[in-house]
């Protein structure tokens, strides 16, 4: 009998990753972003997941066909083959019993419900911020990861940077003094989709599964190019750049389980800007920063922390170089989002951005997006996750989703 031999790869001997190790991974949502995180560009790793040791892509799924196959193209170039299965339904991703974790990167309306169906359906998930487009989708999806107990990381990239990470400790840790005023450069919401006349739709593309949760209405090519910028598939850049805002804000503030009591939107008179006051006596507003690009200014009575992902500037300047010592307050620590993911799943010790701090973050857009839209002050139990004495806001909180879409 010939010897059997047995390649030093398949036994992780070679460094890379023995096969007890690995992760199947399914890709739902493969446009621009999910690409992009699937197989490497703008604020991912050289190679996205597809690159990372042990990570083996094997399906895709997109409602838009040429989204999908060139997901799997890209895939089957990279690993040499065409085994890679393309779909337009993501539930023939996400209920495969061979796939072990998730990339969710469809619209912004998809995020809970893919990632809800996922975790069901015993996965973990890397799912594209914003978590959801209400509150109450948000709550639900992080109490399902908790029920089934798994792992989800959201795309709030800015939690394994290491400036944002720095700049949230020392304001946590006093070096600024007392923390007085946080400001955050977002963009106001979005406006309700225009009354846009019905097109054919074309046949690369399932309509009716694009718009999933979402309001029915006939297709349109704007829709489809530009649905962040309408109110019925997305909050705009207040969930859009506000998921990252927000998020560091939360961060540096110690409140990843809490949020704001009150919201104020601007009037033009006696309130300038979007204001959110916190029960611990800290002001929060959206306003431009001086320099700086979506970033955040922390000011205290002693000094004041810049941040965004250019910039990173301190009163006094020496807190650039500060130092955390072992017996203060040191945050998470992660310099790569995706690794970090996968380095939970590994272990099941707990992620950068899980679920639950997801779902704090992204209630903090909405909370401004609801007040912006009802033009009064409004009070908010950051316990319960309701308004204080408030039925009309409250009626905000959730919208109605087309069936038969369920978290």
């Amino acid at each position: 009998m010939a010897p059997l031999v047995v390649a030093p790869s398949a036994l992780g001997r070679d460094g890379t990753v023995a096969p007890s190790n690995r992760l199947v991974m399914g890709c739902a949502g493969v446009g621009g972003q999910g690409t992009r995180q699937m197989a490497g560009g703008i604020w991912s790793p050289p190679g996205g997941f597809i690159a990372q040791p042990g990570v083996q892509v094997v399906a895709v799924a997109d409602a838009n066909a040429h989204n999908r196959n060139r997901a799997r193209d890209i895939v089957n170039q990279h690993y040499g083959h065409r085994d890679c299965a393309a779909h337009a339904d993501f539930r023939e991703v996400t209920r495969r019993p061979d796939i072990d974790i998730i990339l969710c990167a469809a619209g912004d309306r998809w995020h809970s419900y893919i990632s809800a169906d996922a975790v069901k359906h015993g996965k973990d998930v890397y799912t594209e911020k914003p978590i959801s487009v209400t509150i109450a989708e948000a709550r639900a999806l992080a109490d399902r990861v908790r029920q089934y107990g798994r792992i989800l990381q959201v795309g709030t990239q800015q939690r394994s940077m290491g400036n944002f990470r720095l700049a949230c400790e020392l304001v946590r840790n006093g070096y600024i003094g007392d923390l007085k005023l946080v400001t955050g450069d977002i963009d106001p919401g979005v406006p309700p989709v225009p009354d846009l006349p019905g097109e054919p739709a074309p046949d690369w593309l399932d309509w009716d599964l694009w718009l999933g949760p979402a309001p029915w209405r006939p297709y349109n090519a704007k829709l489809v190019g530009g649905w962040m910028g309408w109110y019925d598939y997305s909050g705009g850049d207040m969930t859009n750049w506000g998921a990252h805002v927000w998020d560091i804000v939360q961060w540096g503030l110690g409140m990843d389980e809490s949020g704001p009591v009150e919201i104020i939107p601007a009037d033009g008179r006696d309130v300038q800007h979007l204001t959110y006051r916190y029960a611990n006596g800290v002001t929060v507003i959206r306003n431009k920063i001086p320099g700086v690009s979506k970033g955040i200014l922390f000011e205290g009575t002693r000094g004041w922390v810049k941040v965004s992902r250019e910039v990173f500037e301190t009163e006094p300047a020496s807190l650039r170089r500060q130092t955390i010592g072992p017996n203060e307050i040191r945050l998470h620590e992660s310099d790569n989002h995706h690794t970090d993911f996968l380095r939970s799943v590994r272990t099941r010790v707990r992620n950068a951005a899980d679920a639950e701090v997801a779902c704090r973050s992204i209630t903090v857009c909405h909370l401004g997006n609801i007040a912006d839209q009802l033009r009064r002050p409004l009070r908010w139990d950051p316990k319960n996750e309701r308004f204080v004495n408030d039925p009309e806001a409250d009626r905000f909180i959730a919208r109605a989703a087309r069936a038969p879409w369920v978290i």
